[in-house]
C-alpha cells in the first residue's frame, strides 16, 4: 500500500485523473443529471489546455509529437458528449509521461550506487604510530593513512609499506592483483589485498580517482540525448490526414457534426497504448529470460544497434585466473607437480594459489601434510611437503635461491607459477583469464542480428588484449584504458547506435554514454548494473543475442500494432465521413480498435514460432587466454 502511495505522489495526474474518474463514476449513479459530465469533461479540458499550452512551446522549439493528437481527440469527444472517452486519453497521456519520468529516475541511481560505495572515512596517521579515523574530506596532500584488509583505498597516493596487493578490477578491468611496491601510486576506490599497509596521500578525496569515476557517469547520464518516443513519428502525419478527413466530411455535407464525427474515431489510442503495451510486453519476455530491461527505449535501441563494444575482464573472460597447463620438468609427472604446489600454496590467500589448490582438487589430488610454511609477499611460498623442501612463485623467486630455471616464457595472455623441489627446477604450471566457452560463437552471431563493428576497450595491456582479440575475431581494440579512455572511445564510434557491455565500476561512465549499456551483473557491480540500461542476470554472455533478438521482435510488433490502429482507424473515418457513423457509434468502434491493437501487442510476449530470441550459440568451448600478470 505504502508503494502505491509513493508512486501515486510520484505522478500527481495520473492519480488526479484516477480520483476524477471515481468521483465522475459515483455521480453517475447517485448525483444529479449531467453532473458526471460537466465534471469530467471540466477536467478533460483544462488538460487539453495545459497539454496545448506545453504543445505550443514544443511547436515553437520545432518539436511536435503525440500531444497535438491526443489534445484535438479530447476536444472532440467532449464536443460530442463522449467524455468518458476523454477521460480515458488523458490517463493514457498521463500514464505515458509517468513512464517516462519513472525511465529518468531508474537511470539516475547509479549515482547514489557509486557514492554508497565510495570511502566515508580514512585511518590517518598521527605522530608515526597513533592511528585516528578522520572524514575523507579532511585527508589532505601529505596526510599518512593505514589502509586494513580489504579496506577501499580512500584516496589517491604512495605506497610507504616495503609491497602489497591490491584488487584494481573495478577500476581499470585488471582481473588479477596488481603487485605494489614501496613507492608505487595507489589508485582510490582499488581494495587492499591480505595485509595491513601504510600510504601518503597524493590528492584529496574530491580530486582521486574514484571522485573522477562519479563525475564521470553524472556527466554522461546528462548528456544522453532523450529518445523520441515510436509513436510520436507517426502523430503528426495522422493527425494531418485526419483533420483532412474531417473537413473534407464537412465541406462535403455542410454539417459541422461530421467533423466531430470523424475526429471521434481518429482518437490516438491506438498510438498510444500500442507502443507502451508492445514495449512492456518486451520487458516482461526479456525478464523471464534473465534479462531486466530498464525502458521501452532501450528495446527500440536494440533493434538497431550498429556496433557492440565489450570490456574483457569477466565480460569476454571469467574475470579469475585457471590453471590451463601443467609443464613438469625431467623427473616429474604433471600430477606431482601440481599435487606439491597446491600444498604448499593452500594456506595463502593470494588468488593464484586458490586457482592451483582448485586445479588440484579438480583432478582429485588431495593436500599433503606441510610444515613450516612461509610467504613472502607478492613473491612466492616456501614450505617442507611430506618431507621435501618446496618453493613456488615467481621466476625471480626461484631464482633468488640458485636454482636455474630451464623453461621458455608463457605466451602472451598467460603467466607462470614456477615450482622447485629439493633445490632442483621441477616445472611450471601455467594460468590465464578463460574466454567464456560461448563468446567466440556469440560474437560470430552478432553479424547476423544487425551488428557491423565489435570493439574491445580493457585496462589490460595492449599484447594480452591483442591477443585475445584475435581470438573472438575482434578487429578494433583499445587497451589500457581507465574509464575516462573507455567513454571517449564509445563517444568517438560513428556507426551508431552503439552497446557497451561491461561488469565493474569502471564501466559505469561507458555504460551510461552509451546508446545501450549492458551489465553481466550476476558478477558485476552494484555501480555498473545501475549505470546500465540492461542487466544480463545471469552468466550466460550469449543473452546479449536474446536481448537484442527480444528488441527487435518488439519492436516489429509495436510498429505493426501502430499501423494496424492507424489503418482500422482510417477506415471507420472514410466510413464516418459519408454519415454512416454516429458519434456514440464510433466512439464504441473505436474502443474495439483499441482493443485490437491491444491485443496485437501483446504478442511481443511472446517468441515467432521457429525464432527463439535470435541465432542459437553453441556451447562448445572457445579456448584462449588472458594477460600476464605479476603474482
Amino acid at each position: 500500500m505504502t508503494s502505491v502511495t509513493t508512486q501515486l505522489r510520484r505522478y500527481p495526474v495520473v492519480a488526479v485523473t484516477l480520483g476524477v474518474g471515481l468521483i465522475g463514476l459515483l455521480l453517475e449513479f447517485v448525483g444529479p443529471d449531467d453532473w458526471a459530465r460537466w465534471v469530467v469533461s471540466a477536467y478533460a479540458l483544462v488538460i487539453a489546455a495545459v497539454n496545448t499550452w506545453s504543445m505550443l512551446r514544443k511547436l515553437l522549439k520545432g518539436h511536435a509529437g503525440l500531444d497535438i493528437l491526443a489534445v484535438a481527440a479530447i476536444l472532440a469527444t467532449v464536443a460530442v458528449g463522449e467524455y468518458w472517452a476523454s477521460l480515458v486519453i488523458v490517463l493514457m497521456l498521463s500514464g505515458g509521461e509517468a513512464l517516462e519520468q519513472y525511465a529518468g529516475y531508474r537511470a539516475r541511481r547509479e549515482l547514489r550506487a557509486l557514492l554508497d560505495r565510495a570511502p566515508q572515512s580514512a585511518h590517518r596517521l598521527v605522530d608515526g604510530d597513533v592511528v585516528t579515523d578522520v572524514p575523507i574530506d579532511e585527508v589532505g596532500v601529505g596526510d599518512q593513512l593505514v589502509v586494513h584488509p580489504g579496506e577501499v583505498v580512500p584516496v589517491d597516493g604512495i605506497l610507504l609499506s616495503d609491497a602489497a596487493a591490491f584488487d584494481e578490477s573495478q577500476l581499470t578491468g585488471e582481473s588479477l592483483p596488481v603487485e605494489r611496491a614501496r613507492g608505487d601510486a595507489l589508485l582510490s576506490g582499488s581494495v587492499n589485498g591480505e595485509r595491513a599497509v601504510t600510504m601518503e596521500a597524493t590528492a584529496i578525496a574530491a580530486e582521486s580517482q574514484y571522485q573522477a569515476v562519479v563525475q564521470l557517469v553524472r556527466k554522461a547520464s546528462e548528456s544522453r540525448a532523450p529518445l523520441v518516443r515510436l509513436a510520436d513519428r507517426y502523430a503528426v502525419p495522422f493527425t494531418l490526414v485526419s483533420f483532412a478527413i474531417a473537413g473534407f466530411a464537412w465541406f462535403v455535407s455542410g454539417d459541422p457534426s461530421r467533423f466531430a464525427e470523424v475526429l471521434v474515431v481518429a482518437t490516438p489510442c491506438p498510438l498510444l497504448i500500442a507502443a507502451p503495451v508492445a514495449f512492456i510486453s518486451g520487458i516482461s519476455r526479456a525478464a523471464k529470460s534473465g534479462i531486466i530491461v530498464k525502458g521501452g527505449g532501450t528495446l527500440e535501441q536494440l533493434s538497431r544497434v550498429r556496433t557492440v563494444a565489450f570490456d574483457k575482464t569477466g565480460t569476454l573472460t571469467h574475470g579469475t585466473p585457471e590453471v590451463t597447463a601443467v609443464r613438469p620438468a625431467s623427473g616429474f609427472t604433471g600430477d606431482d607437480l601440481l599435487s606439491l604446489a597446491a600444498s604448499a600454496e593452500q594456506y595463502s590467500g593470494h588468488v593464484l594459489a586458490s586457482a592451483v589448490v582448485t586445479a588440484a582438487g579438480a583432478r582429485g589430488l588431495p593436500p599433503a601434510p606441510v610444515t613450516g610454511a612461509d610467504e613472502t609477499t607478492a613473491s612466492g611460498v616456501s614450505a617442507i611437503v611430506d618431507g621435501r623442501a618446496v618453493m613456488v612463485g615467481k621466476r625471480s623467486f626461484i631464482e633468488s635461491a640458485g636454482i636455474p630455471i630451464d623453461s621458455p616464457p608463457p605466451e602472451s595472455g598467460q603467466m607462470a607459477i614456477y615450482v622447485a623441489v629439493d633445490g632442483r627446477y621441477a616445472g611450471d604450471v601455467i594460468l590465464a583469464d578463460r574466454i567464456r566457452d560461448n563468446a567466440k560463437a556469440t560474437l560470430d552471431q552478432l553479424e547476423a542480428l544487425g551488428v557491423r563493428h565489435t570493439i574491445m576497450l580493457t585496462g589490460d595491456l595492449e599484447a594480452t588484449a591483442r591477443h585475445i582479440a584475435a581470438e573472438l575475431g575482434i578487429t578494433q581494440v583499445r587497451a589500457q584504458c581507465l574509464p575516462e579512455g573507455k567513454v571517449d572511445a564509445v563517444k568517438s564510434v560513428t556507426d551508431r547506435p552503439v552497446m557497451m557491455v561491461g561488469d565493474g565500476v569502471n564501466d559505469a561512465p561507458v555504460l551510461a554514454v552509451a546508446d545501450i549499456g549492458v551489465a553481466m551483473g550476476a558478477k558485476g557491480s552494484t555501480a555498473a548494473s545501475e549505470s546500465a540500461d540492461v542487466v544480463i542476470m545471469l552468466d550466460d554472455f550469449s543473452r546479449i543475442l536474446r536481448a537484442i533478438s527480444i528488441g527487435r521482435q518488439t519492436t516489429n510488433v509495436a510498429l505493426q500494432a501502430i499501423w494496424l490502429g492507424i489503418a482500422l482507424s482510417l477506415g471507420l473515418m472514410i466510413v464516418a465521413t459519408f454519415g454512416l457513423l454516429p458519434a456514440i457509434v464510433g466512439a464504441a468502434l473505436q474502443e474495439v480498435v483499441d482493443l485490437f491493437t491491444i491485443l496485437y501487442a501483446l504478442r511481443a510476449l511472446t517468441e515467432r514460432r521457429g525464432r527463439r530470441g535470435g541465432p542459437s550459440v553453441s556451447s562448445a568451448p572457445a579456448p584462449g587466454h588472458a594477460r600476464t600478470a605479476a603474482r
